[in-house]
C-alpha cells in the first residue's frame, strides 16, 4: 500500500470540515488531493482534472453546502465514467442521489469526528485492498523521530483489522511505535490514527 491517490471533491464552504476529517488520512503513504487546496495553491482546473483522472478513489463530501455544486456532480460523473470508485461522505443519507444513490458511503457525525474518521479509514482500506487479498492490507505511517538530534525514521504498522482497532479505541488502548535508536515511544489513537503523545527517549 503505497502510492495510491485519493481525490476529495467538496464544496468550498466545507474546506475546514474536509481538512479536519482528512488530517490523519494524510499521514498514510498515499496522495490525498483536496480540491480547494489544489486550486488555492495556484494549480489550474486542468491540473485538478489530471489529479481526478489519476486517482484510485474519489471521496465526494455531500452536505447542505454542496447540494448545488456543479463541480461535485461533474467530478462524481467523471470518476464513475472512468471506472474510479466513489465513496460518498455525507451528513444526511438523502443527499446521496443521482450516481451515488445506494452506494455504501460514510456518514459524517459532527458530534463524534473520531467515529467519522474511523469509518472513512475503514472504507478506504476496503477500496484500496488488493483484489483477492486474503488478509487486511498492511497500512502504516512513517515519520522522523522528534527527539532532538535523533530524527531516525519511526514506523507505525497498522496490521489489525478495523473491528479490532475500534475495540481498542473503546477500551482506551492506544497504538504505539518505538524509535530503534533512542527508544522513545509514540502513541496514537486507535480509531483515527492521530498522534497522542511521545514518551521516553534521550533528551
Amino acid at each position: 500500500m503505497t502510492g495510491e491517490q485519493i481525490y476529495v471533491s467538496h464544496a468550498p464552504a466545507d474546506l475546514e470540515l474536509v481538512q479536519e476529517l482528512f488530517s490523519t488520512v494524510k499521514n498514510f503513504p498515499f496522495g490525498v488531493h483536496i480540491a480547494l487546496e489544489e486550486v488555492e495553491s495556484g494549480r489550474s482546473r486542468k491540473r485538478l482534472e489530471g489529479r481526478l483522472a489519476n486517482s484510485d478513489v474519489v471521496v465526494a463530501v455531500l452536505t447542505e453546502r454542496s447540494a448545488d455544486s456543479r463541480w461535485i456532480n461533474q467530478e462524481i460523473g467523471y470518476a464513475l465514467a472512468k471506472g474510479i470508485p466513489v465513496i460518498p461522505l455525507s451528513d444526511d443519507e438523502h443527499r446521496q442521489g443521482g450516481f451515488v444513490a445506494g452506494v455504501d458511503g460514510v456518514t459524517i457525525d459532527r458530534r463524534n469526528p473520531s467515529y467519522t474518521i474511523f469509518n472513512l479509514l475503514s472504507r478506504l482500506r476496503s477500496e484500496l485492498a488488493p483484489l483477492g487479498a486474503l488478509s487486511v492490507p498492511n497500512w502504516y505511517i512513517r515519520f522522523p523521530c522528534t527527539v532532538p538530534d535523533c530524527g531516525h525514521p519511526v514506523t507505525l504498522d497498522i496490521e489489525r483489522d478495523q473491528t479490532k482497532l475500534w475495540k481498542r479505541y473503546e477500551h482506551g488502548k492506544l497504538l504505539s511505535a518505538s524509535c530503534a535508536v533512542c527508544d522513545s515511544t509514540y502513541y496514537f489513537d486507535a480509531a483515527t490514527i492521530g498522534y497522542v503523545r511521545r514518551e521516553g527517549g534521550l533528551e
